[in-house]
């Protein structure tokens, strides 16, 4: 039996621009984002334009791997500026579906699509292009508490079943 899929690094910004950090844990903020990071302090780039799906972003380390070789650009670091970084699953499949990682709840809302914000940060006109398909997930915090790199990341198989149908 195989691993299950993993947290293997997170990153959070205290304001929209600033650098990415990556930290060994984090406080997940029920209907905010992660303690410390610019969305849950209603400071992010987007946090200006209603909807949900703001609070935390997710994508796949085999998703950056990929965009890395294939674009020949670096995402290492947080250069993604995605807050968790989870490994042994394509995130875009918790779509519309509650899940867990460490103490906290969460609940998958809509595909992550880069943007040019990341080409302006990064310096990297590639870095758009690299994401495009790959990009994750957005998510809200459904329930807090402390997540850490190396917590598992778990969902019931019937959610993910029953999954919502959701826009994007």
């Amino acid at each position: 039996m195989s691993a299950p899929p993993c947290l293997v690094a997170l990153y959070t910004a205290p304001a929209a621009g600033a650098p990415v950090v990556r930290v060994p844990e984090a406080r997940a903020l029920a209907g905010r984002g992660l303690e410390g990071d610019r969305y849950a302090a209603g400071e992010g780039s987007f946090s200006r334009w209603p909807g949900r799906g703001r609070a935390v972003t997710l994508i796949s380390a085999e998703a950056l791997r990929e965009a890395e070789a294939a674009f020949d650009v670096s995402l290492s670091a947080g250069e993604h500026r995605r807050n968790l970084v989870v490994e042994g699953l394509d995130p875009a499949l918790l779509r519309g579906v509650p899940f867990q990682i460490g103490e906290a709840r969460f609940e998958g809302v809509r595909l992550c699509a880069p943007c040019k914000y990341l080409v302006r940060v990064t310096g990297q006109a590639e870095a758009f292009d690299a994401l495009v398909g790959r990009g994750g997930l957005r998510a809200e915090v459904a329930a807090g508490g402390t997540i850490r790199e190396g917590d598992a990341v778990l969902w019931d198989p019937a959610d993910r079943a029953r999954a919502r149908r959701l826009p994007g």
